[in-house]
């Protein structure tokens, strides 16, 4: 069956309206269509008006009025403003059998009339009227493509400009005291991405309490290399904390089983022996979570391969980043996570907690670099779906 692309853009006044977790929930909750591709633009002139003039004109006058309007809308609200700066928005990219129909049908119809908050276009769209008809504001929420072929060269438009700019949109937000200014990298794991779910969206939405603005967006498969890399902080801490517990248990089990005392002085053998192979089983564990493959059963040279498991980064950005995220997101344990955080609400035991938080700006720039977040995932997988489909 052959596949369709459709792409989703949330326009820059849904993302500053903190919009953005619940217009993804609506989407990747009701779209069945797989999410292929996911980066924040901040568009030039250039690119704007490109895009304007790419709408095309409608086949009838009521159709061409809304055409209009979103022709203006993309002039007016995509260009940087009278200073010059850039505003930001994030393009989503699906591909399925029926794609278009099902983002059509999501982000609903461009005449913005029904209370129902049926479509994200009835929940978070505006159009006000004149009493002569006029239009007096219009505000669609996120914008979609009109067609397979338009799409298509929508999509071309977007990779254009992809290639020149870099995925992470530093310089572009502006605050009061840039000296408390961090970065911090956040990853819904893969227990999100198991099948069709709004979580992503609502972890996303729940983050932005915090009011700190998204600048980076990566759909990752991070490769076993990396999570090992990732990680690899983890693996001495496992066994100093899991090794010697784990001998003092076989020890204990033995003892049981067999029935006799076994000196205390055989706990480290044992640790040796059992618990140090228990911790980098844990270890592993992690490992195998995060990029779908386990290091032991791997070939090496396959380990920079793309994972089997799929993710999302975010880099979110403002003043005090690394705390107010980590807050908000709750401590490792979920069963320890106050209510009202992501891991209590969503997390299911220490490994399986539902993301990831840096736990300092030194560790987000550590990790941002492991997963690349300066290279583009955007530009190649866009374009092998282009020439697939």
């Amino acid at each position: 069956m052959s596949q369709q692309l459709a792409y989703a853009i949330v326009t820059p006044y849904t993302i500053r309206k903190s919009r953005t977790g619940a217009v993804l929930s609506r989407l990747l909750g009701r779209v069945s269509a797989d999410l292929i591709a996911a980066g924040m633009f901040a568009p030039t002139n250039e690119l704007a008006e490109a895009y304007a003039a790419s709408v095309p004109t409608g086949s009838s006058p009521d159709l061409e009025k809304y055409r209009g309007l979103i022709r203006g809308y993309i002039r007016q609200n995509f260009t940087p403003d009278s200073a010059g700066r850039r505003h930001r928005l994030l393009m989503l990219v699906f591909r399925g059998p029926n794609a278009v129909a099902e983002v059509n049908q999501v982000v609903g119809q461009l005449r913005i009339g029904s209370v129902s908050g049926e479509t994200i276009r009835d929940a978070y769209g505006d159009l006000v009227c004149n009493d002569d008809g006029s239009v007096r504001y219009f505000e669609p929420g996120v914008l979609i493509g009109d067609g397979p072929e338009a799409i298509a060269k929508d999509l071309h438009l977007w990779l254009g400009f992809a290639r020149t700019q870099s995925p992470l949109l530093d310089n572009i937000c502006v605050y009061q005291d840039p000296a408390k200014v961090q970065q911090t990298l956040v990853i819904i794991k893969p227990d999100s991405w198991l099948h069709q779910s709004s979580r992503p969206g609502a972890i996303i939405d729940m983050l932005s309490r915090t009011g700190l603005r998204i600048i980076g967006c990566k759909l990752c498969q991070i490769s076993v290399a990396q999570a090992l890399e990732f990680y690899g902080p983890v693996q001495d801490a496992l066994r100093r904390k899991l090794a010697p517990g784990i001998g003092v248990k076989a020890r204990e089990v033995l003892e049981r089983e067999l029935g006799i005392k076994i000196p205390a002085d055989a706990d480290q053998a044992l640790t040796e022996k059992v618990g140090v192979p228990y911790a980098m089983d844990q270890f592993e564990r992690i490992v195998e979570f995060m990029s779908g493959r386990r290091p032991s059963q791997v070939p090496h040279d396959e380990w920079q391969s793309p994972g089997l498991a799929r993710s999302l980064a975010l880099i979110y950005e403002g003043e005090d980043a690394v705390q107010k995220i980590r807050d908000v997101l709750g401590p490792t344990d979920p069963s320890k996570a106050p209510s009202g955080t992501i891991r209590r609400e969503f997390g299911s035991d220490i490994m399986i907690n539902t993301a990831h938080a840096s736990d300092s700006p030194e560790s987000a720039k550590r990790e941002m670099g492991i997963l690349r977040i300066g290279e583009s995932q955007f530009v190649p997988t866009v374009e092998q779906a282009l020439k697939e489909a």
